[in-house]
C-alpha cells in the first residue's frame, strides 16, 4: 500500500493526542478523536459539532472524507449528520466533525474518544460536455428503487 505524506498540525486542544494512525496494516481509515475540555451530553435527536484538534494540508488532487465509526452507529446510533464530510485540499482549518444521535438515549462524549473516521482520497474533476441527448441503456431513467424490479415482459431490470 502506498503512503502519502500529509503534512498536519496539532492545535493547542489537541496537542497531547497521538496523530491519527491506522489501527490495522490494511485499515483504510485513521480515527479521528473529540478534542474537547469537558465531556458533552448530545440528547437523542440533536446533533454537536466537535472539535478534533488538527488541521491537514492535503496535496492537490486529493481530499479527506470524514465518516463515521460503526461501532459507534450500530450501538448507539451516533453517526456523522453530513456523511461523508468532505475536506478539500485547501482547506487549512480545523476538522470538525458533526455528530447526530440517532439513538434513543442521550450519548456522552469524552475527551480523547474515538468519534470518526478520516480517509483520503484521490479526487477526479469533471470536464462538463452538454450534450442534446444521452446514450441509452438498459436501465434508463429508472430511479431510486428500480433495479431488481420485474418489468411488465417479466425480465428483471
Amino acid at each position: 500500500m502506498t503512503r502519502l505524506t500529509v503534512n498536519l498540525k496539532q492545535l493547542p486542544h489537541g496537542a497531547d493526542f497521538p496523530l491519527p494512525d491506522y489501527a490495522t496494516e490494511q485499515s483504510a481509515a485513521v480515527d479521528l478523536q473529540a478534542a474537547i475540555n469537558d465531556t458533552l451530553v448530545i440528547e437523542a435527536g440533536k446533533r454537536a459539532m466537535i472539535e478534533t484538534g488538527i488541521a491537514i494540508a492535503l496535496p492537490a488532487g486529493f481530499e479527506a472524507q470524514v465518516r463515521p465509526r460503526s461501532g459507534l452507529a450500530a450501538k448507539n446510533g451516533i453517526t456523522v449528520l453530513n456523511s461523508p464530510g468532505t475536506i478539500d485540499a485547501d482547506y487549512r482549518g480545523e476538522i470538525k466533525v458533526i455528530l447526530i444521535n440517532l439513538g434513543d438515549d442521550a450519548f456522552t462524549i469524552e475527551r480523547g474518544m474515538r468519534i470518526a473516521q478520516l480517509v483520503v482520497a484521490p479526487v477526479t474533476q469533471v470536464a462538463w460536455n452538454a450534450v442534446a441527448d444521452l446514450d441509452e441503456t438498459a436501465r434508463g431513467t429508472g430511479g431510486f428503487g428500480s433495479t431488481g424490479v420485474a418489468a411488465p415482459s417479466g425480465k428483471t431490470v
